[in-house]
């Protein structure tokens, strides 16, 4: 099959590297077109000390690293929605008007049209995004998940040919979760308080979790996988490579993907290619990046 695209539908600079960054080699050696929508450019992350004043702003340090990405993650085009980083739940940056977050809050279908523009200039037959819970919660995750949802079943019932036909979430590896978990509380940390600022609750992801019905084999990919994770430095960046490597051809030899739509008839692998079932694909449309 000639012309597959498939488009991706994250939140920030590094959601593409850390969880699809083996992924997205194997989908282009599979001669897929891989797109991806960056919905905001970062502004709020946390950057260590040894990082800070190289940029003016953090959001061009994690759009430098993005670019440091794409080196590795060779999409056809990155599409950048320019919101306002929100931070975690309760935070005051997810009440700021310009943030990803405030947007869905108060202008959804706003938010919803921005990613309908490029799912109508892209014309991908697969679309991936997060889970409804976000993957672990963030706000700006649970928005764009929301409205790449959204646009993806409103192009569907507003328009004929062409339209995506495959929604996917993207699957956190439970294996590797429940490893962090039990090596927290063996290290007298709470699982409901993890990360940089305790504000990250593994438990909850670990309640969150969907059925997994298509699984691809990454394990080939797993060292470009760890190349485009380091790019993102100020997020830590190169964490799988703290797993041994044995051990990450076990944990990670597979990517999971939950299908949304059409809707599985059992919760059960029955994939292990998101084209399976796609109609012979229109042709490619004319690359027009927007930054990245």
């Amino acid at each position: 099959m000639a012309n597959k695209r498939l488009l991706i539908c994250f939140a920030h600079p590094d959601d593409e590297s850390f969880g699809l960054g083996a992924a997205i080699p194997k989908w282009i050696d599979d001669g897929v077109d891989v797109y991806l929508i960056c919905a905001t450019n970062g502004d709020v992350g946390n950057v260590p000390e040894a990082l800070q004043g190289r940029y003016a702003t953090v959001a061009e340090l994690r759009l430098s690293e993005l670019a440091c990405a794409r080196q590795y993650l060779k999409f056809a085009d990155v599409f950048m929605l320019a919101y306002r980083d929100s931070g975690m739940p309760g935070s005051e940056t997810s009440r700021h008007e310009k943030s990803l977050a405030h947007q869905w809050a108060h202008h959804p279908q706003r938010v919803t049209d921005s990613v309908l523009a490029v799912m109508r200039k892209v014309q991908p037959q697969v679309v991936v995004t997060f889970n409804r819970y976000g993957g672990y919660g963030h706000p700006d995750h649970i928005a764009i998940q929301r409205a790449t949802t959204d646009a993806f079943h409103q192009l569907r019932q507003g328009e004929t040919d062409p339209c995506p036909q495959k929604l996917y979430y993207a699957a956190f590896p439970k294996f590797a979760l429940w490893q962090r978990i039990i090596k927290a509380r063996l290290n007298g940390q709470d699982p409901r308080r993890m990360g940089v600022n305790g504000d990250v609750d593994s438990l909850k992801t670990l309640e969150n979790m969907e059925p997994v019905h298509a699984r691809i084999r990454i394990a080939n990919y797993l060292d470009i996988w760890e190349r485009a994770s380091r790019c993102h430095a100020s997020q830590g960046g190169g964490r799988i490579s703290r797993t041994s490597r044995w051990l990450r051809r076990i944990i990670y030899r597979r990517q999971g993907f939950t299908r949304a739509f059409p809707p599985p008839n059992h919760d059960r692998v029955d994939e292990d290619d998101l084209f399976a079932g796609v109609n012979d694909p229109s042709p490619s449309p004319s690359p027009t990046s927007q930054g990245g």
